[in-house]
């Protein structure tokens, strides 16, 4: 389980090695800048969320030293880190679902397709 005041501690000290205000901080990770409040001062714990947000936005922190104090920060040398993160480009793609699709393997066919999208919705494809 994730001790809160040393996790607070952590992400203090992630803060201050980007140079960050908590508010500048949250706005980088895409979160409300009283999560960074609540979780600094201990009165809330981080959700699973709230540290991918942080990994996702600072690749070289390590999941195991932010979570437990294992491991190193960084994990590459400070000039290795890039100052900002390169924005993704949202990408598109058209799906063609046939009717039927039936694998060479043992005459299986498929029943059901589901596609995730990084919003949290998905797309449901059933065979007709």
């Amino acid at each position: 389980m994730i001790n809160s005041d040393d996790f607070a501690k952590r992400l203090q000290k992630v803060i201050d090695f980007y140079g960050e205000s908590a508010s500048s901080f949250s706005e980088k990770i895409g979160v409300q800048r009283s999560s960074i409040s609540h979780i600094l001062s201990g009165r809330n714990k981080p959700s699973l969320d709230f540290v991918m947000k942080i990994l996702d936005t600072f690749p070289e922190i390590e999941l195991y030293w932010l979570l437990n104090g294992k491991g190193n920060f960084p994990s590459t040398t400070s000039s290795d880190i890039p100052e900002t993160k390169t924005p993704e480009i949202p990408f598109e793609e058209k799906i063609e679902v046939p009717k039927t699709i039936t694998p060479p393997v043992n005459n299986k066919t498929i029943e059901r397709i589901v596609i995730f999208y990084t919003d949290g919705t998905f797309k449901n494809f059933n065979k007709e």
